[in-house]
């Protein structure tokens, strides 16, 4: 007989489809006991050395199909079939030393009378949706479930593509006070995260838009319209990774525009020293020859006369930079 523990099933629960449930034992899941009314929630985690023999065997679940549930890699998506659904969403990992873009996948097979879920790491949605299980009303319909997965999800991915608008707006306000080489690296980490997390939310639009479209009983009226509402939330983010990207290439443009301003400015002062003393540099190259016929070798009063006859051109060319706004 199979074990609960070494099949990866996390929760059982059984909704009586008038708001109330409770926790099954794994004895009941293998019996597979027809329910007359509401449904089952079955929920597994996968690990690479469980061999999901129940899953395999058991669960009905098309061959196909199940590997792409057993598949950690899987794009957002949804197939639908004549009585159920298949659907792939992607969590944000919100665990300790976890990387944001690092999403997390949650495949959901639902039918008539059962709902079976999957997921490869702990998310946290799923642990606070139990929690709420046990204190709440319990959903009524396959329908209202996934509903509430979904906006539990997308509520998650809310926190983080607001906390990247802000660390937007932060490098927006400093990057005229900063050093480039203290932006830089927050800067590619932005953008980098952007990227990625608008790769994997992007397809889960259309995944909850095309799961909105099933006809069958157990997904009514006000359940399309939250699972559209969830769609609608994950196109605005995906919008808002366009706009946290575009700002992040803007802010770039700036910092290597205020560098090049620096830059010319610093040639400019060069290039100015260099005229300046270039003359005077090669006047006094002429006076310093050891040859005959130097005028004023003789003469004492001849080197205050041309030292000061130097400083009045270096005075006179500075003058003549500043009234062209050269310096």
């Amino acid at each position: 007989m199979a074990d609960q523990h070494n099949e990866g099933l996390l929760e059982a629960w059984y909704f009586d489809g008038e708001g109330g449930g409770r926790r099954i034992a794994w004895d009941e899941v293998q019996a597979q006991e027809a329910m007359d009314e509401g449904f089952v929630w079955l929920h597994f985690r996968c690990l690479p050395k469980q061999p999901q023999d129940w899953l395999r065997e058991h669960s009905g679940i098309d061959r196909i199909i199940l590997e792409g549930m057993l598949d950690d890699e899987s794009r957002p998506r949804c197939s639908l079939f004549n009585d159920s659904a298949f659907l792939v969403l992607r969590a944000v990992n919100l665990q300790r030393n976890s990387l944001p873009e690092d999403l997390l996948g949650l495949h959901l097979w639902v039918e008539a009378r059962r709902i079976i879920t999957l997921q490869h790491e702990p998310i946290s949605a799923i642990g606070d949706y139990v929690d709420a299980l046990s204190r709440a009303k319990k959903p009524r319909t396959q329908g209202e479930m996934v509903a509430d997965l979904s906006l539990r999800l997308v509520d998650r991915l809310d926190t983080v593509i607001s906390a990247l608008m802000d660390e937007a707006d932060e490098l927006e306000d400093s990057v005229e006070t900063s050093e480039s080489r203290d932006l830089l690296p927050k800067l590619a980490i932005l953008r980098r995260v952007s990227i990625k997390l608008r790769r994997h939310i992007a397809p889960q639009r259309e995944a909850l838009n095309h799961f909105s479209t099933e006809d069958d009983p157990w997904l009514g009226p006000k359940d399309r319209t939250r699972i559209r509402d969830a769609a609608d939330r994950v196109a605005r983010f995906t919008e808002e990774l366009d706009s946290i990207r575009e700002r992040a290439s803007l802010i770039r443009d700036q910092m290597v525009d205020r560098r090049a301003e620096q830059m010319n400015k610093s040639m400019l002062v060069l290039a100015v020293v260099t005229v300046v003393f270039a003359p005077l540099t090669f006047v006094s190259g002429l006076f310093g020859m050891n040859v005959g016929g130097i005028p004023g070798v003789d003469d004492p009063e001849s080197f205050w006369l041309i030292s000061f006859l130097l400083v009045a051109f270096a005075l006179s060319l500075s003058w003549l930079f500043r009234r062209l706004r050269w310096i």
